[in-house]
């Protein structure tokens, strides 16, 4: 069977023609990165993904982590997989050399980051988490704790997580119970338990870095009493070396539907009276901390649900270009063809290039964004872009996920029986997808952030600035005749999505916020739709500007632009139209039905 992951074509489109980020080499801190380099960094990680990742992505679903008396053992190919990983310093690809990072755009990476993702996402989470945990460090540590914890972290020699969730205390992070005592030296002993960890536990590191959310004693009730603390598996010294065993102990791993290559542990802390951990930043500024590696890990989180849906869109489009069944409808005397010759499973295909593609140019430019404020002295530019990452990170958390697991869904059902079937890769691919709508955040909770923090955000100026680049887009397409009718079409859902928003907006600071809310989602959904429609607008205004003079291989690559967008605008947002319309009525059947209505 083909390792396929990533359409190599389509990534160069967005990188090249739809981006041109080799004009951020033009710029001192990314000089080095012209468009030879990217190239090479893109063929580097496909290398790494097909010829070492995707071998072990099986494996670690078949085989699991294994949990034996506090210890937890990976996979047996993740640990030679981790240590080419690291070598290649792909950890962290975006940070300071000086820390063991390579410096390298966003954008850029990425495309890396989705062959790596789609390669073997659940061996991925151990980096990610790391290289979020290394961020809080280098944000919020003090100098002794950079110098001791952060090349660590970045090079991939010590592993990182994130300790939010307790039982008790699931989304609702303010009423965690775990407990932190100052002692004498100024360090913290640290009491309580922990659940749902991604590699809280395993054996591919000599030491894991625990970022811990706890209470200390006194503090105010709620997410204001919460700080943030430093706690490491084995104690570090301060030249470095490790001490003595933490008192971090895992008591169980979670038996999961997917992502089984990655240890989800409950941890208990400090069960002998013996974790210590060190304030990370400021008293009862914790929950503001620890959003510097939500917001990271959520847009995370996006690229591993589009990952799973690239690979599945690419397997799928093979698969039915090679599957022989049933008779072409208007010639039944040639016999079998490809099922890709059948009407429903290339509106199949159609449905999930569209949104693959749009996915992809969205989750590279949020990236893109980040290289804009990292390359402009402008502060005006500088917060306009901060506030479009703000805005886009719900978008590309939750309604990316979604779609993605659509995606997913569409690849099984063009393999039909076998699609269903573990020998081949979608149901893993699927299986493996479903976390990414829940985890970091569910996709309610990143509804609820659009409606009630982003929309509102610099008194609607940030929505409106993302408008506004939406505007620009239209503007320039509508300078070109063959896009006439879907620009039409994506100018009228812009502007209705004004109205939409402009209403959410009144009904959520009214006395019937309860409904507000209960469109959240629905609003997001539509939010989500009409990006991707300016996503697919904004591609295909690029490839018609390449149609003239393009090589005769790359045609087809350009008119296929075109149809995405054209199917997009005539197919998906009448749809859209509708649950706009929807959601302007706001019905209150969602509050008002009877809690006891909802028994048989």
């Amino acid at each position: 069977m083909a390792q396929l992951i990533a359409d190599r074509r389509d990534i160069e489109f967005v990188l090249h023609e739809q981006l041109n980020v080799e004009q951020l080499s033009k710029n001192d801190i990314f000089a080095e990165f012209n468009k030879k380099t990217v190239d090479m960094i893109v063929s580097e990680a496909r290398n790494l993904a097909v010829k070492e990742m995707i071998p072990t992505w099986k494996e670690g679903d078949e085989n699991g982590c294994v949990f034996d008396a506090g210890k937890v053992s990976v996979p047996a190919s993740f640990h030679r997989l981790f240590e080419i990983y690291n070598a290649g310093e792909w950890l962290a690809m975006n940070e300071k050399p000086e820390w063991g990072g390579q410096g390298m755009p966003r954008s850029v990476s990425s495309a890396a980051s989705e062959y790596f993702n789609g390669a073997n996402y659940p061996f991925m989470m151990y980096s990610g988490l790391t290289h979020g945990a290394g961020k809080l460090v280098e944000e919020f540590g003090t100098d002794e704790q950079k110098n001791i914890f952060l090349k660590n972290l970045y090079t991939g020699k010590w592993t990182g997580t994130m300790l939010l969730t307790e039982a008790g205390a699931g989304s609702d992070v303010g009423a965690l119970e775990t407990t932190a005592k100052k002692n004498d030296d100024g360090t913290y002993s640290i009491s309580g338990s922990k659940i749902f960890i991604s590699g809280g536990e395993h054996d591919m590191t000599e030491n894991i870095i625990h970022p811990v959310l706890a209470r200390i004693e006194g503090a105010p009730a709620g997410t204001k009493g919460i700080s943030l603390f430093l706690v490491p598996k084995f104690r570090v010294n301060k030249d470095g070396s490790l001490g003595a065993f933490n008192d971090v102990v895992c008591t169980g791993i979670e038996h999961k539907m997917g992502i089984h290559g990655n240890s989800t542990c409950s941890l208990t802390l400090g069960g002998k009276g013996e974790c210590i951990g060190t304030l990370l930043g400021e008293e009862n500024k914790g929950m503001k901390a620890m959003f510097v590696m939500m917001n990271e890990a959520r847009l995370l989180v996006g690229m591993q649900g589009y990952s799973c849906a690239t690979t599945a869109y690419m397997y799928a489009v093979n698969y039915a270009k090679e599957r022989i069944q049933g008779a072409n409808l208007i010639k039944p005397q040639n016999g079998g063809v490809p099922i890709i010759q059948h009407p429903d499973v290339r509106r199949q295909l159609l449905i999930m290039k569209s949104y693959v593609e749009a996915m992809r140019s969205l989750l590279y430019f949020v990236g893109y964004c980040n290289d804009i404020i990292a390359v402009s002295d402008d502060q005006a530019t500088r917060d306009k872009y901060q506030g479009l990452i703000e805005i886009l990170t719900p978008v590309a958390k939750g309604y990316v996920t979604d779609r993605a697991f659509e995606v997913c869904n569409h690849a099984i059902q063009v393999y039909g029986g076998y699609g269903f079937i573990e020998e081949y890769p979608v149901a893993q691919l699927m299986r493996d997808c479903r976390i990414t709508m829940i985890y970091e955040g569910t996709n309610g909770i990143q509804a609820m952030d659009l409606l009630g923090r982003k929309l509102g955000m610099k008194k609607g100026q940030v929505f409106m600035d993302l408008m506004g680049e939406i505007q620009n887009t239209i503007k320039t397409a509508k300078e070109l005749p063959t896009l006439a009718a879907a620009t039409e079409k994506v100018e009228t859902a812009l502007n209705k999505l004004g109205e939409v928003a402009m209403h959410m907006g009144k009904t959520a600071m009214s006395d019937k916020v309860l409904n507000a809310f209960a469109f959240a989602h629905p609003f997001l959904e539509v939010t989500g739709d009409v990006i991707m429609a300016w996503m697919l607008l904004w591609r295909a205004n690029t490839a018609a500007t390449k149609l003239d003079g393009a090589k005769k291989k790359d045609i087809p690559f350009y008119e296929g632009q075109m149809k995405s967008l054209e199917y997009f605008t005539s197919c998906v947002l009448p749809v859209t139209f509708g649950k706009m319309d929807a959601i302007k009525a706001t019905n209150g059947a969602m509050i008002e039905i009877s809690e006891d209505s909802f028994i048989g």
